[in-house]
């Protein structure tokens, strides 16, 4: 039997991984790719407004919160759900969370890995995510970390959507079509009930992202058909055979 291609996915909150890229999650392990979620922090102090004017207190937020995940990650038909638990606003890694999140990264050998915005004014625990992100990478591929573990080649990092796209600085070169797996991200969402207000802002979302597939794969010159969509950035520059 071949071995299956992985990806992995490293999300600063529970929720974040389902309203920015639970297409792709979803649209690739129907593919055969095992996808593995990180999180590293539940989003229980900054994202879970509605939890805590519930009167809800933080061992409860944070097991609802694990539970959605959970749930909406079985959905989308994650392989693996790794939760960090390290706390968020600020969220912050000391070097054994770092070196444990290289040791996961060796271990999945992703083919492409996804994180957020470099760049995020409203939630800085976004674009730290990502300054991890890239410094975890860059451990994994170094020969004298751990020698004898199986080095990291050179996956490609994806940076999903941010929620307020244009004062990002985020700029997509990928979109991709979700069409065939909009029902199961849709579902996925529904499982994030601590943020019910932003079902139907990553409907539209997915849906404007549609718009730019169509037009890029060809517009009203015979462009492809897409209701649901996503956009990526990607980081490095892609080796191909063809275009």
């Amino acid at each position: 039997m071949s071995t299956p291609k992985t990806a992995l996915i490293l999300s600063a909150h529970a929720a974040d991984f389902v309203w920015r890229c639970g297409g792709a999650i979803a649209l690739h392990a129907e593919m055969g790719y095992e996808v593995t979620v990180a999180c590293m922090s539940f989003g229980e102090r900054g994202e879970s407004a509605k939890l805590w004017k519930e009167g809800k207190s933080l061992d409860e937020v944070k097991a609802i919160r694990r539970a959605e995940a959970e749930a909406a990650a079985e959905v989308l038909g994650v392989h693996r759900l790794e939760c960090f638990d390290l706390g968020d606003y600020p969220l912050a890694l000391e070097r054994d969370d770092k070196m444990r999140l290289v040791d996961l990264i060796r271990k999945v050998q992703p083919a492409w890995m996804m994180s957020h915005s470099q760049y995020d004014p409203y939630n800085t625990d976004h674009m730290y995510m990502t300054q991890v992100a890239l410094e975890a990478r860059m451990v994994a591929q170094a020969w004298g970390h751990n020698p004898g573990q199986k080095v990291l080649g050179a996956p490609q990092l994806y940076l999903f959507e941010p929620h307020q796209t244009e004062q990002m600085g985020w700029k997509p070169d990928t979109f991709l079509d979700i069409t065939p797996v909009w029902e199961k991200k849709r579902a996925a969402m529904e499982h994030m009930n601590g943020q019910a207000h932003l079902w139907e802002f990553y409907t539209r979302v997915a849906q404007q992202r549609a718009n730019h597939f169509k037009r890029n794969s060809g517009g009203q010159s015979g462009g492809r058909d897409c209701k649901y969509a996503e956009g990526f950035q990607s980081i490095f520059p892609r080796t191909v055979d063809e275009l």
